[in-house]
This record gives structure tokens, sequence and C-alpha cells, in this order.
């Protein structure tokens, strides 16, 4: 499967910051420090509806992240996945009466559509479930003959119990993850089970459902989390450096996860960081395909709105905090591009090397877009009372918009 192709990212003078971010696991911030080589894992859609703007303040967050890297003149290997095949797709194309695989084609060139619009850099290993599974199915035998995997009516599950740092993702005790696991697609109360937490790795074959060849295990197809184990696995390796998704997926996904890829190689931890992101509401509920309250980047696209605007709409707000979508917080976002448009947009301005130091040092603060975005303008306003003499300070401006937020000037 392919990505969408990259924006070129302006070089700026000097070198960033080492970023401190929040992690999920221990609760503070943390200060990274990758190698030559920063390795970054974000778990990607399920393509059954477009992209809504839950959908990208997630993937703007690791965006940052990427960006802050590079400005530190790292490289970044990058992997996202796509769940191409699972419940609520096959759910939405029986609903509309069309082909799964086809619906799942049209949503996943929409999402690239709008990551492209939205300036998001790519992964460079952009891969389905579908495409995964001949590595899947090793793990999941693996996991099996270890003992960490067990059958049931066909199913073969995953026991919690296999891995001894199972929990330290999302430090939550039992009744919380048994109920997290039942709204979010775990089947805690099914009979049968050694531990109603344990999740699915292999579903047997479904009558009327995909299935695939599972050697040993039979016909049928991945759980959800073992999906993005094998992913992660071949292309990053253990102890990568971020784990990365919206705050719902801490738990059962990334509880999970990590569970799955200990008990697998016997290393701790899968990810020296799980980083999420808040979620994005509308009327006074999380934005979400299952309540259909959402605002799609395609829509705002065919109906004008800049995608810089919406990209600063995303950065007005910190990527871990929840907040609600309206219309002045797009009114807002299209009123400061204007207004940092007409100031890149002179021949000279106030000098910008300070700048560009405020913004670095926001982003490295946990991505602290707000206060970035508070530096620029602060800029923007200088630039509007009294002007400057330094012909290059707009184009530095601009330059830094692009390569550190995204923003094209």
């Amino acid at each position: 499967m392919h990505a969408w192709p990259a924006s070129e990212v302006p070089a700026l003078p000097g070198q960033g910051r080492d970023l401190r971010i929040h992690d999920t696991a221990t609760g503070g911030l943390v200060t990274l420090d990758p190698g030559p080589v920063a390795r970054l894992y974000v778990c990607g859609i399920t393509p059954y509806d477009a992209t809504h703007m839950g959908h990208a303040a997630t993937y703007n967050a690791f965006d940052l992240v990427q960006r802050v890297w590079l400005d530190t003149k790292r490289q970044v290997h990058y992997v996202q996945n796509v769940t191409d095949v699972d419940d609520p797709l096959l759910e939405r194309a029986v609903r509309d009466g069309v082909d799964w695989t086809a619906l799942a084609e049209q949503e996943t060139a929409l999402f690239r559509e709008d990551m492209t619009a939205l300036r998001m850099l790519p992964p460079q290993h952009y891969v389905g479930a579908v495409e995964a599974i001949p590595g899947i199915v090793p793990l999941v035998e693996r996991l099996r003959d270890a003992g960490a995997a067990y059958e049931l009516e066909g199913d073969t599950y995953f026991s919690v119990e296999a891995d001894p740092h199972f929990g330290s993702v999302s430090n939550l005790d039992a009744a919380a993850m048994r109920l997290l696991s039942a709204e979010r697609g775990g089947d805690p109360g099914r009979p049968g089970k050694k531990n109603p937490l344990d999740p699915m790795l292999w579903m047997a074959a479904r009558e009327g459902e995909p299935s695939w060849d599972g050697a040993s295990l039979g016909r049928g197809r991945p759980g959800w989390h073992i999906e993005c184990v094998a992913i992660a696995l071949d292309h990053l390796g253990m102890g990568f450096d971020v784990q990365g998704g919206g705050s719902d997926l801490a738990f059962p996904h990334h509880e999970m996860g990590a569970s799955h890829a200990q008990a697998l190689t016997g290393e701790f931890p899968m990810a020296k960081a799980y980083v999420h992101a808040g979620m994005v509401g509308l009327d006074g509920e999380k934005m979400s395909k299952s309540k259909g309250n959402l605002v799609f980047v395609s829509q705002l696209r065919r109906e004008g709105v800049d995608p810089a605007a919406i990209r600063l709409a995303l950065l007005a707000h910190h990527y871990r905090s929840d907040w609600e979508w309206t219309d002045q917080v797009l009114r807002d976002a299209l009123a400061r591009l204007e207004r940092w448009r007409a100031a890149v947009s002179r021949p000279d301005g106030p000098s910008a090397e300070a700048l560009v130091e405020q913004i670095r040092e926001a982003l490295a603060n946990d991505l602290d877009s707000p206060a970035a975005l508070d530096a620029v303008d602060s800029w923007a306003a200088l630039q509007q009372e009294t002007g400057g003499t330094d012909p290059g300070a707009p184009g530095v401006v601009s330059r830094t918009a692009d390569a550190l937020l995204g923003v094209a000037l």
C-alpha cells in the first residue's frame, strides 16, 4: 500500500531541541533522545468513512513530532497502518450494499488526499492489515506454541497473564479495563475465556465474511491488536521511540499490542513512550463515526476552506487536550491565517531570529503549539504596528511556519 506525497520541509538555520513529551505509561514528561534515526509508529484509520477532525488532530500531533525531530537533523522512520479489514468496515459495507474492499480503497484514497492537503508528512511504510496477514499468522502461532495464547471454539486468544508487564501502558485497574474492553471492540463477557480481558488474536472464518489461510490456525482473519504489532516489529523492531494515537487507543489497543510484543520477544518495553492525543468533540460529545457527529476535512475543503486554516485550527489546541470544534474555531483560524500572510507579504520586517527559537522551544516542550502560534502572532502584530528593516525576516517566518508547523504561507 502506498502513502501520500511528501511536501518539502524547508531547512532552517541552527538546530532544534530534543523533544520532551508526555508518556501515558509513566504519567509524566520524558525527554526523548533517539539515535540518528527516530522511530515512530502511529495507528492508522479503519477506512469506512471520511477523515474527520478528530483524525486530523491526532495525525497533526504526530506530524509535529516528526517536524521537531527533523529540525534536530535526525532522520525519521515513520510507520502507519490501515485497518482495512475489521467489523466496522464490514458492517458499513453491508449497510450500504457495497463491496468492503472497494469501500476501504475509496476511503483510504480520500484519507491520502486529506493528508496531502493538510501537509502531513507521510510514513515511510504505510501498511494495510490485509497485506500484513502473512506476517501476522506466524506471530500468532508463536504465541500459541509458547503457551501465551489458546483456542476457544476455533478462535485464538491471547492470555494477558503471559505478559508480566500487562497494564503498564494505561495503568488502569481491572474494572476499568473490563468496561473499556466492552466499549472498544473486546468481548469480556464471552464464556470460556481464561481472563475476561484476553483479546482475540485470530478470528476463525465466519459465514459471509472474508477470511484468509491461517496455516495451523485455520482460515480466518487477524484480531485488531496483533495487526499493529506485526507491522511495527517488522519495520521498527522493539524499543522504538514513540507509539502514538488518540487517547482512546491507550486501552485496549496499545496496552494489548505492547503485551503481544513483549510476550513474543521477552523484551520490555515495546515503545519508549506512549503518546496520546486528545479527543475532538462536537455539540458536547466526542466526535466519532459511531455517533455520526462528524466534521469532515474533505467537506471543508469542498466548501473552499483553505487547508492551512484547518491546520491552524488544530494547532490552536494543545495536542493532549480535549476540545470542541465550533464555527468560531474555524473563523479564528481563518483570521489568523490572513494576518500571518499579510505580515509575511511585506518586503521587510522585524528580526525573526528570536521567533524561530521561541517556536522551537514551544514545540520541544510537549508540542505546545498554542504557544508557538502566540509567538508568530506577536511577530505579526509588531510587523503591523511598527514594521521593520530586516529584508530577510518575512521569508524566515514563512519558512519556519512551514517547516515546524506545517502551515504554508
